[in-house]
């Protein structure tokens, strides 16, 4: 069920009913054209990953930009982008039961859809619910290029996996899905230039392997915020898969370039907004915002212009205030900008997101894809 939302257009800032996911605009508008500047002399194309934002409106406002699509995790996220008429959507993932790949099948009438694989079951699943459904499904083969999780080992087996797929009645070879997320939060850029090598190099000889056998390649997608301009002037990826850039979290403001200052140039366009619910002496305050409102499986959030407060700890409800002086101390029912350590599970807690420009609120979007797991 929907929440009310928290503010109506025209409302100050200030009176935003708290906890709130409050996108700055003009922060977030940056991040987006940044990105489309960084790109476009590479001839490399961004199908933004929306596991992060969840939401068709912000989708199109990417595709409005150059985006060729978008990547989902899960089927349940590529049908409500589908319903909010994104035209071309890959699930950068695995997907497994009759239901589930009947769904995405069905989808396909009103999007193009693509699906990974890592398993030649997987494969004759697909194959099966695509003949049931009377339509021909695109599949990547995704390889593991280090990060150790989903995939199959970069040349012949991907070789063979893509044959399969080729050789089916029902089924297109779309190319390869190549991630390396454990490389995406690496402080050092030699340790983030280390594992992109290994995996571009992966991803190169694979495509080499699959031109010998006569099969072409047209995605090798993957890169993440952390790492996509490596990936960009690799020459061999055609599709960035970044996510989180629209918004930066303070787990990816971390890391670091060549003289140990934040790599990123993107803005912090998030933010969980709370209220301070108890002020019990100097040095401790209390906001309404705890780990129910604002993930921390990347660390606290930061509070956002205020460095002489930090988020030290959370429960369900609570979240407690370190406060360096007495003059730095927040009022009773003063509201703070929190910038969460991870922004994909943050908006995963909200119905809404509250868009503000300088200090009034202007605009409210629904979180469609919130609980998407299925």
């Amino acid at each position: 069920m929907l929440q009310t939302p928290p503010a109506v257009p025209g409302m100050r800032e200030d009176e935003i009913d708290t906890p709130a996911l409050v996108v700055d605009l003009d922060a977030f508008e940056y991040n987006l054209d940044h990105m489309a500047a960084l790109l476009a002399p590479t001839g490399v194309k961004l199908r933004a990953h929306a596991k992060t934002h969840k939401s068709p409106v912000i989708a199109k406002l990417q595709m409005a930009r150059g985006a060729v699509g978008q990547c989902v995790q899960k089927v349940a996220e590529a049908e409500i982008l589908a319903w909010g008429g994104i035209p071309d959507i890959l699930v950068s993932n695995e997907v497994v039961g009759a239901q589930k790949l009947a769904r995405l099948c069905a989808l396909s009438s009103i999007a193009k859809a693509a699906v990974c694989v890592d398993d030649a079951a997987q494969v004759d699943a697909i194959e099966r619910a695509a003949a049931d459904s009377g339509r021909r499904m695109t599949v990547l083969v995704e390889i593991d290029v280090g990060a150790a999780r989903c995939g199959v080992p970069p040349g012949p087996a991907a070789v063979d996996l893509a044959k399969k797929i080729a050789a089916s009645k029902h089924l297109i070879f779309g190319g390869l899905q190549a991630y390396q997320g454990s490389a995406q939060h690496k402080r050092t850029i030699a340790e983030r230039q280390t594992l992109i090598g290994a995996a571009v190099e992966g991803s190169r000889r694979t495509v080499e392997q699959l031109r010998q056998q006569g099969l072409d390649c047209p995605i090798v997608g993957g890169a993440g915020t952390g790492s996509f301009q490596i990936e960009a002037g690799s020459g061999v990826y055609t599709e960035m898969q970044c996510g989180s850039y629209i918004f930066m979290d303070a787990d990816y403001a971390r890391n670091l370039d060549a003289d140990g200052k934040p790599v990123s140039t993107f803005r912090h366009a998030l933010f969980v907004l709370a209220s301070v619910m108890s002020a019990p002496h100097t040095g401790l305050a209390v906001l309404d915002a705890g780990h129910k409102a604002v993930s921390i499986d990347s660390g606290m959030p930061t509070i956002w212009g205020k460095p002489d407060i930090r988020y030290v700890s959370a429960s369900d409800e609570h979240g407690k205030l370190d406060v360096a002086s007495e003059t730095a101390m927040p009022k009773l029912g003063e509201k703070l900008r929190l910038v969460p350590g991870h922004c994909d599970p943050t908006v995963d807690r909200y119905d809404w997101y509250v868009g503000v420009r300088q200090g009034r609120v202007e605009c409210l979007w629904p979180v469609a894809a919130r609980g998407a797991m299925a």
